[in-house]
């Protein structure tokens, strides 16, 4: 459990079983975040990452109409009215969302309604994106004149390419599932009421496979996305290593052979 408390009541976390759930409680602002939102998203992943019996996280929004609207725009005045207090601003919410992106255990964001700016940051942050049929994504960066740092703008474009990530940033608008399905933005849209269902049973699935080779797969793939001379190669020749020499391997060989469900502990 946590040590203190969080540092803000606009976020929830909970655990239930193998799944970490994280979720943005502001539903009078769409899951707008605030600073205080940010930081507690690090504490929550910092406790998720300490947990061992944590193999998956999702994030979703409170309030059944937005996943994240975006930054808290009534905290620009105060928060980001400088370039040093926008800076600082920036450093504590790419902070969070560096805890999503580097965790090496797997994550889905279950989206329903908006999920635009720092929503659409957020949910690049995770390895797999589920949608409601009907929500909306956008990054209306032009129209509020902010800035976009090349981290994020690379992110966009290793998921749906460069030509979509000019349209999103040179038009603004927002888009339809349909479209962030078209362009590899999401994995799957699904209706409303089944977007839970299916997120759970997702979940659940990974949960139950072997954490060291999704841990392994999951950095293999960060490496394959970098530039060739910046891969480390010998990284990925341990970790699928330490799958063969795992007592996970030994147990998933024994199940198949014994016709049953493997129960595997990570190690």
């Amino acid at each position: 459990m946590l040590d203190q408390p969080l540092l803000s009541s606009k976020m929830i976390f909970e655990k239930d079983g193998a799944i970490g759930r994280i979720i943005f409680n502001n539903p009078a602002r769409h899951n707008a975040v605030s600073l205080d939102m940010w930081q507690a998203v690090g504490q929550i992943m910092e406790d998720f990452e300490s947990d061992p019996s944590i193999r998956v996280i999702v994030l979703s929004g409170a309030g059944g109409k937005a996943f994240v609207s975006g930054a808290d725009i009534s905290e620009f005045k105060e928060k980001r009215a400088s370039a040093e207090a926008a800076e600082e601003y920036a450093r504590v919410s790419e902070k969070a969302r560096l805890a999503l992106q580097e965790t090496l255990k797997p994550t889905i964001a279950m989206i329903r309604g908006y999920c635009i700016g720092g929503g659409m940051a957020t949910a690049l942050a995770c390895d797999i994106r589920v949608a409601a049929e009907g929500s909306k994504f956008g990054i209306p960066a032009a129209k509020l004149g902010l800035g976009y740092a090349y981290d994020g703008v690379k992110k966009l474009i290793d998921i749906v390419g460069p030509a979509y990530a000019r349209e999103i940033f040179f038009t603004a608008r927002q888009f339809t599932t349909e479209e962030a399905l078209r362009m590899g933005l999401v994995n799957q849209v699904v209706p409303s009421e089944e977007l839970e269902t299916t997120v759970e049973n997702m979940a659940k699935t990974i949960a139950g496979n072997a954490p060291l080779t999704v841990r392994a797969a999951k950095q293999i793939v960060r490496e394959a996305l970098k530039d060739e001379s910046k891969r480390d190669m010998e990284l990925c020749k341990r970790v699928v290593q330490e799958c063969f020499a795992s007592e996970d391997y030994t147990e998933g060989r024994t199940a198949f052979m014994e016709k049953r469900r493997p129960v595997f502990k990570g190690r």
